[in-house]
């Protein structure tokens, strides 16, 4: 990829984005009554979690089975945007709240080449550190998409003033230069402990 960001607007239809937007406020209410009722440990995130180390306190999801099948689905286009052969590695969503701040931050090596879609909600500005020093700002519409280097750009949210916002991640690697697919799992859907499985 020559660019260090790619805006591709309408990849999914607004009606598509906000199925999947509502599917993710469904899985967290779920998630949260799971965890409230104690029918999960705190450790188990096959249902999500609360947090990371980028945003705390705020629901993600890893590997979600729909979204990896999303990330499955939109690589010939990242493929065609991009010119690299590609290898999916994972996905990841977050709903965001009132008063979140996505750290500047970058991601790692799992993710050379990666997107952050829009799925509904709030807008939210996204912000990328450019070579020349500058911060660009991107305000995705509901199934537009921002295609940037998310190993090698800075890129970060300032703090969030509406009330929720769902983005999906979908991260891939160059098949010439990484062979983790997956993300090491045995395929996609699989949450992120599970590794090594047949």
């Amino acid at each position: 990829m020559k660019k260090d960001f790619i805006l591709c607007k309408e990849v999914i239809n607004k009606e598509m984005a906000l199925y999947l937007y509502d599917y993710l406020l469904l899985k967290r209410q779920v998630f949260q009554t799971l965890f409230n009722n104690r029918l999960i440990s705190s450790l188990n995130i096959d249902w999500g979690a609360w947090g990371d180390t980028q945003v705390s306190n705020t629901y993600c999801a890893y590997g979600d089975i729909a979204l990896d099948l999303l990330l499955s689905r939109v690589k010939p286009l990242m493929e065609k945007k991009t010119g690299l052969e590609l290898i999916e590695t994972y996905s990841y969503a977050r709903v965001y709240k009132k008063g979140d701040v996505l750290k500047k931050h970058k991601d790692r090596i799992s993710c050379q080449i990666s997107a952050t879609m829009n799925l509904g909600g709030d807008p939210w500005p996204i912000y990328l550190d450019l070579k020349n020093k500058k911060a660009k700002k991107f305000i995705l519409d509901k199934g537009d998409m921002l295609i940037y280097k998310g190993d090698k750009v800075f890129h970060w949210r300032d703090k969030f003033e509406g009330n929720y916002c769902g983005q999906v991640f979908l991260h891939y690697n160059n098949i010439k230069t990484s062979k983790n697919r997956f993300d090491g799992r045995a395929h996609l859907g699989l949450p992120e402990d599970i590794k090594n499985v047949k």
